[in-house]
């Protein structure tokens, strides 16, 4: 595998991410490491920000999807599922997803195993496996809050959110949205939260405080996640099943723009670039990463990854972005600079979610 060493911080970028010189030298060093969740091996690879070799799989438990770390780096935090995996559905000429006729809902439910789902906390410093708490049933995807203290979960097969208090690991409340909930995202100023259904491509805005739903509109089917420009003012959502991404008008909670991708784009997860000047989609069956100009929307450039890239993750200094490829068993490196991919990195078991975390200090 080529070793590719991160270039040294400049001052500027220092400015823009309210570094530290002496953080910005230990980012520039590779002072990260990548923890990607490999969902059909139920382990966590995890990769050096130093030369991007692998340096440890860690058991964590069934089908490890949505992960994200605390806020002060110490825990990586993942979702755990008893519920069995499913193919991609097939497409039809448009792109939506072929739903299955006769199919048993109880059969499935009554083949998942309950006692697998929650959230499990990894210790990042020791690389080990602390434990597992509730959280509902088949955590997919979910957001912390920013001072950790809470955790908002989309529930994919009871159609619901939950709320965890994340200190003690106890259920604050739950509310019903519709099918198959996917996407979690939290408004910068944490007044409100996302939460995407991708059966019918309903969105509901929750209050994160009252925990009451404040607004609801519906996108094209299968919108995968929730992306906010640093401001608030406007949130991203993808519609895999007609390869957009949907702008939102987060005062009003209405979709101002619908923006089509290249031919082929089935967008899984969007990222907002920390400086809030570019959209990066990754496209799933597409094999790419898609750039957009966060004001213009013009498609800035597509950078071809591994096979069905599906999670995203910025380097914290902001010069590297990787991508999970599932059937590819792989995470891309991608050089924000040149907008190549750089090299690739073994992570077996369908690599699915993926988060950078700074080095202790």
């Amino acid at each position: 595998m080529m070793k590719i060493f991160p270039p040294h911080c400049s001052a500027g970028l220092a400015a823009v991410f309210l570094l530290t010189l002496s953080a910005c030298t230990s980012f520039a060093d590779g002072g990260y490491q990548v923890f990607v969740s490999n969902e059909k091996s139920g382990s966590l690879t995890v990769i050096s920000g130093k030369d991007f070799s692998v340096v440890t799989n860690l058991p964590v438990g069934k089908r490890p999807r949505g992960i994200h770390a605390s806020p002060d780096g110490k825990t990586v935090y993942v979702a755990l599922s008893g519920t069995p995996i499913e193919p991609p559905p097939q497409l039809d000429a448009n792109g939506n997803p072929i739903l299955k006729k006769n199919s048993d809902d109880d059969e499935d439910k009554a083949k998942a195993d309950k006692s697998a789902d929650g959230i499990g906390l990894v210790d990042v410093a020791a690389k080990k496996f602390l434990r597992k708490i509730s959280a509902g049933s088949d955590p997919e995807q979910f957001v912390l809050s920013a001072d950790g203290s809470r955790i908002y979960i989309a529930n994919e097969d009871v159609g619901a959110a939950t709320i965890l208090n994340a200190t003690n690991g106890k259920v604050i409340t739950f509310v019903p949205v519709s099918r198959e909930p996917e996407g979690v995202g939290i408004s910068p100023d944490e007044k409100f939260f996302y939460v995407s259904c991708e059966t019918a491509g309903d969105v509901f805005a929750i209050d994160a405080k009252t925990y009451k739903v404040i607004g609801h509109f519906v996108v094209h089917p299968r919108p995968r996640s929730v992306a906010f420009l640093p401001d608030g003012s406007r949130a991203f959502i993808p519609s895999e099943s007609t390869g957009e991404i949907n702008v939102v008008d987060t005062a009003t909670h209405t979709v101002l723009k619908t923006i089509a991708l290249p031919k082929g784009s089935r967008p899984m997860t969007v990222k907002v670039s920390p400086a809030g000047k570019k959209i990066y989609a990754s496209t799933g069956r597409g094999g790419t990463v898609v750039v957009l100009d966060a004001s213009t929307y013009e498609l800035l450039n597509t950078i071809p990854v591994g096979k069905r890239p599906w999670g995203l993750a910025f380097s914290p200094d902001g010069k590297f972005l990787f991508t999970a490829n599932g059937p590819s068993d792989d995470v891309s490196v991608v050089d924000l600079a040149t907008g190549k991919e750089i090299t690739r990195v073994k992570s077996p078991g369908s690599p699915w979610g993926i988060v950078a975390v700074p080095d202790a200090k």
